[in-house]
């Protein structure tokens, strides 16, 4: 099992980024996804989950800043982030898992990618 997340960069404040995390090696369309990040110093976080065919959605408290979808033809999910923030500054994750739909726990998620880095910063 692989997932690779990319598009993580260098933002400036008030800026927009959108994550893909491309996965391989497991069913995709029977697998529910999330985002997850974590911060310098800080414990690894939810973002949002999407369960597996794309028809029921969680997030934290973002404000309404981010959107979780996913193409299950391209084994593909994606997070939009707009408006990010200096504290939105962290490596996400993407994380799997057959059973938990819509958890916000760590735990709850068998498999992870390596993360891609967002930095927003002016």
């Amino acid at each position: 099992v692989q997932q690779v997340e990319s598009g993580g960069g260098l933002v400036q404040p008030g800026g927009s980024l959108r994550l893909s995390c491309a996965a391989s090696g497991l069913p995709f369309n029977r697998y529910h996804m999330a985002w997850f990040r974590q911060a310098p110093g800080r414990e690894r976080e939810f973002v949002a989950s999407i369960d597996w065919i794309g028809a029921s959605t969680a997030y934290a408290e973002s404000e309404g800043r981010f959107t979780i979808a996913r193409d299950n033809p391209k084994n593909t999910m994606y997070l939009q982030m707009n408006d990010l923030k200096p504290d939105d500054t962290a490596v996400y994750y993407c994380a799997a898992d057959l059973v938990s739909r819509n958890s916000g726990s760590v735990l709850a998620y068998k498999y992870w990618g390596q993360g891609t880095l967002v930095t927003v910063s002016s």
